[in-house]
């Protein structure tokens, strides 16, 4: 005979009066860190979620605001980190593009090349986007890389190979779809 295992949810009632009561308070934090109101309210629903999904729920409304205030706050930091990583990556990409500034044409051709990296980028699943963003604009060898994603250094290697790989497929197909 199968145990039924009994899991406490939050109900729905606790969870609309924190909802009512702490959205304000949540997004204003989490536009204050982003300064981004869209993203913000991507960020507070991501965290009122996570309230929702606990398995045990708080006892109060105060210690239900702590809890999610550090929620929130992690979340945005942690959206803030990336943001700046793919905004200095970005900068290291235009760098590198050996093309002379004083001129119209190849100032539209590096943006150009820029955005078709960056869509390409975009393309790829993100744990292959993260190892070459990791070692190619954050400049991490394999170790340390590995042990941010928590993977084997043979895997970072395996990873960035296919993450070249497909890269260097899109960006030639884009090439050949324009010709």
């Amino acid at each position: 005979m199968a145990q039924k295992v009994s899991s406490v949810k939050i109900d729905q009632g606790l969870f609309e009066e924190a909802y009512e009561t702490l959205y304000p308070l949540i997004h204003k934090l989490a536009y204050r860190i982003t300064g981004d109101v869209d993203q913000a309210e991507d960020l507070c629903h991501e965290a009122f979620i996570k309230y929702f999904e606990r398995k045990k729920p708080l006892p109060d409304i105060n210690q239900t605001k702590y809890w999610l205030i550090r929620v929130v706050k992690n979340i945005s930091f942690n959206y803030e980190k990336k943001k700046s990583r793919q905004r200095k990556a970005f900068e290291k990409l235009k760098k590198r593009v050996p093309i002379a500034a004083d001129s119209v044409e190849h100032e539209y051709i590096k943006k150009e090349t820029i955005n078709r990296i960056q869509r390409a980028l975009d393309k790829i699943p993100y744990r292959l986007r993260m190892v070459v963003v990791l070692k190619e604009y954050a400049g991490l060898n394999y170790r340390e890389i590995g042990a941010i994603l928590g993977i084997s250094e043979g895997n970072v290697k395996i990873r960035i190979f296919r993450a070249r790989q497909r890269l260097a497929q899109l960006l030639k197909e884009e090439t050949d779809h324009v010709s």
